[in-house]
């Protein structure tokens, strides 16, 4: 049976050679067939509502134990929704690539996207969590990884020198983590 990996896309157009989709499609081939890597399109509207709607419908879809990426937009929404719904699926890793933290400096303030105060101890039970960030990322500030840092002392947090955002040449060592679960 295949392992399968839930990936949320960031926000925006997400055509050939947009968004998420070169990180996706990195993901697709490296991870092999041993994987399957699913990535629903989630709604054009950036409503948060809609799209932990969409998540919850995914999810519902997927057998018992999976794998969880949310990239930008997509691992702020994923996190706000576990945190607020939960899952009652075995979350295998949470993987968040380059997450807004809402809330958190002037320019992203967006109440229906900002976790609540409690967050974390509200999470349902994840094996691993990993936050991946370029230092100089130009979309998401890195401090928006070190909030999450400070309030996940259980995640892992992979930092990048550059200024990637989109990471779409890849990302391996979301790769390696991945398969060394």
């Amino acid at each position: 049976m295949k392992k399968q990996v839930m990936f949320i896309h960031s926000a925006g157009p997400q055509g050939i050679h947009q968004g998420s989709s070169g990180l996706i499609a990195h993901l697709q081939e490296q991870l092999g067939e041993a994987y399957h890597v699913i990535s629903p399109g989630m709604p054009e509207n950036l409503d948060c509502a809609l799209w932990k709607a969409q998540i919850a419908s995914e999810i519902e879809e997927l057998d018992e134990e999976l794998f969880l990426i949310g990239h930008s937009l997509g691992g702020s929404v994923l996190l706000k929704y576990l945190s607020e719904e939960g899952c009652k699926r075995t979350i295998s890793g949470l993987f968040l690539v380059a997450a807004p933290y809402w809330g958190k400096d002037e320019n992203w303030q967006h109440e229906e996207y900002t976790l609540s105060k409690s967050f974390a101890a509200k999470l349902p039970h994840i094996s691993k969590l990993i936050l991946y960030h370029s230092r100089h990322d130009p979309v998401v500030p890195f401090a928006h990884a070190q909030h999450y840092a400070k309030q996940l002392p259980q995640a892992v947090t992979r930092t990048y020198e550059g200024d990637d955002h989109y990471f779409g040449k890849g990302l391996p060592e979301l790769v390696d983590d991945i398969k060394r679960m």
